[in-house]
């Protein structure tokens, strides 16, 4: 009777757990998302004239986009598809082609890193370039709001 209420006691446990790691899996994903959306903002607030150009501003940006992105594919692990639905199934499905996203991205903003835009013009240059990665990734595996 103890090894069946122990044993009843660890499955639960573990599905506890496993509720709780996908919630902060989600929770992570979104504020990797954040990171990257505002460091995007502030690469468009130079393209766009709305901020003036500054280097260091730039390579932060860069930089995080370039973190952020490296990591983003850990939080999606193999057999743990969302229980609420807020990430797409079809990451799951098709995970070679979202992490291949991912190391797209990473390799632009790597590329863009080794040799920053040197101004205004070329800020927007390296916007495009990054836009077109996230466009495709979103394309492919955002679920519709």
């Amino acid at each position: 009777m103890i090894k069946r209420t122990f044993a009843a006691a660890l499955i639960c446990l573990a599905g506890a757990t496993a509720a709780f790691s996908a919630s902060e899996f989600g929770d992570k994903r979104e504020a990797d998302m954040k990171k990257i959306g505002g460091a995007t903002a502030q690469l468009a607030g130079i393209a766009k004239g709305d901020k003036p150009y500054d280097a260091a501003v730039v390579k932060t940006a860069l930089t995080t986009i370039n973190t952020t992105i490296k990591e983003f594919p850990t939080l999606f692990p193999a057999g743990k598809p969302d229980a609420d639905g807020a990430a797409s199934p079809k990451i799951w499905e098709n995970m070679a082609g979202f992490k291949g996203h991912a190391t797209e991205l990473a390799s632009v903003t790597d590329k863009l890193l080794a040799a920053p835009p040197a101004d205004q013009k070329a800020v927007g240059a390296a916007l495009g370039d990054i836009g077109k990665v996230c466009s495709a990734c979103h394309q492919d595996f955002r679920l519709k709001k």
